[in-house]
């Protein structure tokens, strides 16, 4: 019986399908290799192969193609070669410069000129010349080897200036592409480090009550877990145990942590950030919401844009047309006409160079470096062209809340004062106990008041109560903040709080009450309310409209946020439609319906 072996590998230097064709085409043509699977992003080759195929032959079959074998993830190959590529692009252009500033002042053809163009055309060959004798190895005919021949071509003919900037331009487009693939890469190893590599787990068959850290991958679902405050919860499941505040945001982007109490869902990624949950595991590492939002954007990545098709398919065919053409030039007068070898062969020479694909091969650089510098301006990164174009065709757009319309802090709003006292002594109380919390609103409430120059005073016998709020002695009196549940713990809640309540929380603001807790003979009040809101992008409204005039017909809002936040802010702003609650892989179907109305559409 035949026995398939899986090997993967990761490897550095495969930025682009040009690697990938002649790397799998040399492992293919080795012996008991079945299939090579080569993933971009994550820059790692999947090959399926008999026993009979050592893991050496492999890395010799690899290697031989000019890529690298990574051993470990934090070997820094990859980003040393890319900043020995920015310095030879670098020195390519500033020789490029330089030699046209001699040519300008003297002439193209002094030697000054000429020496400079040659340096400029060695240090940029350095990302074109290597490839394309890969794939001349490989009996592949790419760009890479019709950008050699025109170069060598141009220098020939002694055209130095037209051959050292068609070099350093398709270096610097080969370097672009190189550099946007490796911060891909860097994003995605960042969301992967966002579950952590082990988990506190119950021993045995559950009967036990000790936990003991293990690999996440090897807890199984149904087993229990034991988060601990301040920690990330490793895998998704239901809360049995224990009340906190969940932080959210890296996987939903909520703006606000969530209280999870028992029978509440959490999700892998997401932090814990007070109390201790004890959490039954439903989903085991492999299937987690972070594990299905690294295979979408692996997904998204295969899934070529039509004009990086379209460019495909061109450089497919033209290139050997091309290199044909120049043959027969070379060969046909001379043999068919009896016409001279040396004027036929620097005329196949001129036919190479004018027919290089200038608009696909010059062009394309020069508009992505063009966008890229615009955009950057404005602190937008786009990866490259084909995006460009892309971005002009689109008819629908869908947006996030957090840190895109909002600004992705919470800030106190409105002060509702239901006692004698001021606003201003209402913020003090609030902010000398929320002074000892990490809680996100307990930060904006501090903040306020720092802000407005409103004295924090010392908060004494501070004690946060999970799910609920928190307490302490400030003058001698003690106090709370706290949500609704709070208020009902103390019995100081009343029919007007319901009703201000009630009002708050149509208009999507999270509140805060402030009050004076029973205690001693004293029976206890609710002095205020703070109203607090992931504040709108001062320029936000403006945006929106400013799409619309460019032509998008339909701005989108998705949301891990609640329905009632989204609706609110959507009407603030403008935006045709909105929708919260959303988990990322409900987000995908969104899109989906989005395409399926609209065509072309971005998020």
């Amino acid at each position: 019986m035949n026995t398939t072996i899986e090997t993967k590998f990761n490897v550095v230097g495969m930025d682009c399908d040009d690697e990938v064709k002649v790397v799998r085409k040399a492992m293919l043509a080795l012996a008991g290799v079945n299939s090579v699977e080569a993933d971009l992003m994550a820059s790692r080759l999947t090959i399926l192969h008999g026993k009979q195929v050592s893991r050496a032959d492999l890395i010799e079959s690899i290697e031989s193609t000019g890529l690298k074998i990574q051993e470990s993830s934090r070997n820094p190959t990859e980003s040393r070669m890319i900043t020995g590529h920015t310095i030879l692009v670098g020195v390519s252009g500033i020789f490029l410069g330089l030699g046209l500033l001699d040519g300008w002042i003297s002439s193209d053809s002094s030697w000054v000129a000429r020496a400079l163009y040659v340096l400029s055309v060695s240090s940029g060959s350095v990302l074109i010349f290597p490839k394309a004798l890969r794939s001349a190895r490989s009996l592949i005919l790419d760009l890479n080897i019709l950008m050699t021949l025109a170069t060598v071509g141009a220098l020939a003919i002694g055209q130095y200036a037209e051959a050292a900037a068609v070099v350093f331009l398709f270096a610097l487009a080969e370097w672009l592409e190189s550099f946007s693939v490796q911060r891909a890469r860097r994003s995605m190893q960042a969301l992967m480090k966002l579950v952590p590599e082990t988990a506190l787990a119950q021993s045995g068959d559950g009967s036990s009550k000790e936990f003991s850290e293990v690999p996440v991958s090897e807890v199984a679902v149904g087993q229990m877990i034991r988060v601990r405050s301040g920690a990330r919860i490793p895998l998704d499941g239901t809360v049995k145990q224990g009340t906190s505040s969940v932080n959210q945001a890296p996987i939903t982007g909520e703006s606000v942590p969530v209280s999870k109490s028992e029978g509440d869902r959490v999700l892998a990624g997401t932090i814990n950030e007070q109390g201790s949950l004890d959490i039954l595991v439903t989903q085991a590492y492999a299937d987690t919401k972070l594990a299905q939002i690294i295979r979408l954007i692996g997904d998204a990545q295969k899934q070529k844009a039509p004009t990086q098709r379209f460019v495909d398919l061109f450089a497919r065919y033209y290139t050997p047309l091309v290199f044909l053409l120049a043959l027969m030039v070379l060969v046909g007068p001379p043999l068919v006409l009896g016409g001279a070898w040396g004027l036929w062969f620097y005329r196949s020479l001129v036919l190479l160079v004018i027919a290089c694909p200038c608009a696909l091969v010059i062009s394309t650089p020069v508009s992505i470096v063009a966008g890229l510098t615009a955009m950057a301006r404005k602190g937008i990164l786009i990866k490259g062209g084909a995006s460009l174009e892309a971005i002009g065709k689109l008819k629908a757009l869908a947006v996030d809340k957090t840190g895109t319309i909002t600004e992705g802090v919470p800030r106190v709003l409105e002060i509702l004062v239901m006692n004698d006292g001021t606003k201003e002594d209402l913020i003090s109380i609030a902010a000398s106990i929320d002074a000892h919390s990490t809680h996100p609103l307990a930060k904006a409430v501090v903040l306020h008041a720092r802000n407005a120059g409103i004295p924090v005073r010392t908060g004494l016998d501070y004690r946060s109560v999970s799910g609920r709020g928190a307490e302490a002695s400030v003058d001698g009196h003690v106090y709370f903040v706290g949500n609704h549940r709070f208020v009902h713990d103390y019995a100081v809640c009343s029919s007007e709080l319901e009703r201000n309540l009630e009002e708050l929380e149509r208009q999507a603001l999270s509140v805060v009450i402030v009050g004076h807790r029973p205690h001693a003979g004293c029976k206890g009040e609710v002095l205020g309310v703070l109203s607090l809101a992931d504040a709108i992008r001062d320029d936000a409204k403006a945006a929106i409209q400013a799409l619309h005039g460019a032509g998008i017909s339909r701005v989108v809002m998705l949301s891990g946020d609640n329905q009632r936040t989204v609706d609110a802010i959507s009407k603030q702003v403008g935006i045709d439609e909105a929708y919260g609650d959303l988990l990322p892989d409900q987000k995908v179907m969104r899109i989906k319906d989005l395409k399926s109305r609209f065509g072309s559409v971005a998020m």
